[in-house]
């Protein structure tokens, strides 16, 4: 008894054991990772590289390849990385969220507003930033499946509103003062390796792992593949979504608040256009726009060519401007890359 009961709650959490649903799920979710997108992964880590190797000459000196610019690149890459985990998982299920970069100013603002200005324990204004971001993300969730609205509308509507939230809260002004224990999470080391990066790759990996070894993350491939079929198949379309945009913002909480941690105060025009880079790199690094394909871990190689992209146009002294440019060409190639794949597999 003991030993079917153990089978059951492994099959319960997992989705393994032979479970029929599972294996219909299955059928419909179709998540290999296409042999096309790891020779783009590969294609992205060479150029990166290429990236590095042209600054260092250009510059006439080795500025791309040290340890300072090298561990300041990580700590920008980490922060990137940690958001998109979570819009990549709602890509993923063939949806969107415009309002991360929004969420991620909220959540950073309240966090410190109660620390500072309330005199809470930093830890549980952290609890309290983490609970923004999910009840944002649970609100556009609440918008896709109970109220039916379109992706693109109902989180460009929470961009607005939690843009706005963090500006009310704080009357536009900067909120400094933070403790230095909360401060060592964005500019501590553990092992010489920057805390944000341990998070990051943390985060990468986990969301990896759910997504492949438990039910919950099958379903999510499965509604981004087919909605009607993994409907028919009776997974609980609804829960998933809101799941997966709760994640999502929770997650851009983190990355608010790690990177708060990092510069010791918090403004509430920070992470303005951030959802841009994130959506970049996971589109850069496999996720499919149609739904249904990728893997998270592509993100965070997506990321990486953004961060040494910015980080080598930086050193050039490549104006801002440009700069933008450069990441708007860089998105619309990876797209058009996407749709070919995606037409190529339908043939």
């Amino acid at each position: 008894m003991g030993k079917s009961f153990f089978k059951s709650a492994t099959t319960a959490f997992f989705g393994c054991g032979g479970d029929r649903k599972g294996k219909e799920v299955g059928k419909v979710m179709g998540h290999r990772f296409p042999v096309q997108q790891l020779r783009f992964l590969l294609g992205l880590i060479l150029v990166s590289a290429g990236i590095g190797i042209a600054v260092s000459f250009k510059a006439g000196e080795n500025l791309f390849f040290t340890r300072d610019n090298l561990l300041t690149l990580l700590r920008q890459v980490s922060f990137n990385a940690i958001m998109a985990s979570g819009v990549s998982v709602v890509i993923i299920m063939a949806g969107i969220d415009l309002s991360i970069g929004s969420v991620w100013a909220l959540s950073s603002v309240v966090m410190a507003f109660v620390c500072v200005h309330w005199g809470w324990a930093w830890t549980l204004s952290v609890f309290v930033g983490l609970l923004v971001g999910l009840l944002c993300g649970t609100v556009n969730g609440l918008g896709v499946t109970l109220f039916r609205l379109p992706p693109f509308v109902a989180t460009l509507g929470m961009m607005s509103i939690a843009r706005g939230l963090a500006e009310v809260i704080t009357g536009g002004f900067q909120i400094s003062g933070l403790p230095d224990a909360f401060q060592w999470w964005g500019q501590g080391h553990l092992a010489g390796i920057p805390v944000p990066v341990v998070v990051a790759v943390f985060v990468l990996v986990s969301t990896w792992v759910f997504l492949h070894a438990t039910r919950l993350g099958r379903y999510i491939y499965a509604v981004g593949g087919n909605e009607i079929a993994a409907h028919l198949s009776g997974v609980p379309v609804g829960k998933v979504k809101l799941f997966a945009y709760a994640y999502c913002g929770l997650l851009a909480a983190l990355a608010g608040l790690l990177a708060t941690a990092r510069m010791g105060s918090v403004r509430p025009s920070d992470a303005l256009g951030y959802e841009l880079d994130a959506i970049a790199a996971s589109v850069i690094g496999g996720i499919s726009l149609m739904g249904g394909q990728g893997s998270v871990l592509g993100t965070g190689v997506g990321a990486a060519f953004i961060g040494v992209l910015r980080n080598g146009m930086v050193l050039l002294d490549v104006s801002a401007f440009w700069q933008k440019v450069v990441i708007g060409i860089v998105i619309i190639v990876a797209v058009a890359f996407d749709n070919l794949v995606w037409r190529r597999g339908r043939q």
